[in-house]
């Protein structure tokens, strides 16, 4: 596969492994972009957008990035921290005085954004296309009891952090989350990342190509509670989305349109890695501050941390609002996938493999995308092998045990 854009020579072997990854690992169509000191090193695409039509992905095509629309909606709240907006350690109900029902007072914000809060999903059905529906979902959270004691148990908010956090976004800016985040964030800093698509946009998706699973192999536990035990939380995250987690549910205009900041976020690349590059830069760069350098801190350490994620059934870490990277190699196949990035990252990952991440002591930020979904939980081997030879390049190695990068 001949892939187009740009790489300086140091990053070779990213090239190198994007086009492995067309050739061996069932890319379909995709695209890489890595900066460094704020300067863009690699800016990659190629393969096909739509196997439908043989539409090629070209250098402005966009796709649908899942959870890595996440990184966005974190970064509007430390956005709003760093102006002196929002308080983190603020009860919800400051902001947001409906919310304080059922149990849930005296949740801070700081349980929102490490998943803590014990609203990793919606208790009661909604309809199709409910997500779609922003008062209809920010209602539901409003009234819902926790599905755990705040503060207790670590789960990851699959698809209600974006609500919950876009909610609160909302009530101290008087703007939608998308439209906040579009204002603060995408135009500043010139890039095509919408939360909200304007129709206009529509022509340049990329369709999703949701995951297969191979049934000669292990399963995550994650998705084997989701579909065996209706009592658990993986199974309220699968069969309460509303029908967005089937099969092409995403390929429509009402999804593209809507503001479902957990999930449904467009971009590409270049979108991801140009959302992180100031925060690699200290939270400015071409004269536009995002955040305060000391609200870095927060963003990047660690806040949470468990052996077995209430929602996911895997060790999980987060910053406020991130995800750490972590090494799950140690587990049986199925529960093995792993999220292995240098210690000062911090990011978002989509599902089925979308990663956008910084890492303030490279001063590194990287985006990658993809139409064709994986079947893990964490990355797979197409993001994985972007990442490590990103940091090969730049002289880090792994630490002995397997795990993290390290200087």
């Amino acid at each position: 596969m001949t892939t187009a854009g740009t790489c300086a020579a140091q990053f070779a072997e990213i090239q190198e492994e994007f086009e492995r990854n067309f050739a061996e690992r069932g890319e379909v169509g995709a695209s890489v972009c890595v900066t460094v000191d704020g300067e863009t090193v690699v800016d990659l695409w190629g393969g096909v957008a739509d196997p439908a039509t043989e539409r090629p992905w070209t250098e402005d095509t966009i796709g649908v990035v899942w959870s890595s629309t996440k990184g966005g909606v974190a970064l509007c709240a430390h956005v709003l921290a760093s102006r002196g907006q929002l308080d983190i350690n603020a009860p919800v109900t400051t902001y947001w005085p409906e919310f304080g029902k059922n149990g849930k007072e005296a949740i801070p914000v700081r349980q929102l954004l490490n998943h803590q809060a014990g609203m990793a999903a919606l208790r009661e059905p909604i309809p199709d296309g409910g997500l779609c529906d922003w008062d209809l979902v920010v209602d539901a959270l409003s009234t819902q009891e926790p599905l755990w004691h705040p503060g207790t148990r670590n789960g990851y908010s699959a698809l209600t952090f974006g609500h919950l956090i876009g909610e609160v976004v909302r009530r101290i800016s008087g703007r939608s989350l998308g439209t906040f985040f579009r204002e603060e964030i995408a135009e500043p800093l010139d890039l095509d990342f919408w939360i909200g698509l304007p129709e206009e946009h529509e022509p340049r998706v990329a369709p999703n190509i949701s995951a297969e699973f191979d049934p000669t192999q292990p399963i995550p536990s994650f998705y084997q509670a989701g579909m065996t035990d209706p009592t658990s939380v993986a199974s309220l995250v699968m069969m309460n989305s509303g029908g967005i987690l089937l099969p092409d549910a995403v390929n429509n205009r009402r999804v593209h349109a809507a503001e479902i900041p957990s999930a449904n976020g467009i971009t590409n690349a270049r979108g991801l890695a140009g959302m992180y590059r100031p925060l690699a830069l200290d939270g400015a760069v071409d004269d536009v501050r995002l955040v305060d350098e000391g609200q870095l801190g927060p963003m990047s350490a660690v806040s949470s941390a468990t052996s077995v994620d209430a929602t996911m059934l895997v060790p999980t870490r987060w910053s406020l609002g991130f995800m750490k990277g972590v090494d799950n190699g140690h587990l049986p196949p199925g529960d093995n996938d792993s999220v292995v990035l240098s210690d000062d990252a911090f990011g978002h990952v989509g599902a089925g493999g979308s990663i956008g991440f910084a890492d303030r002591r490279a001063r590194l930020s990287f985006g990658y995308t993809m139409n064709r979904q994986g079947s893990t939980i964490g990355l797979d081997d197409r993001a994985q092998s972007l990442v490590d030879a990103v940091y090969r390049a730049l002289g880090y190695q792994l630490r002995s045990n397997g795990g993290l990068w390290y200087h």
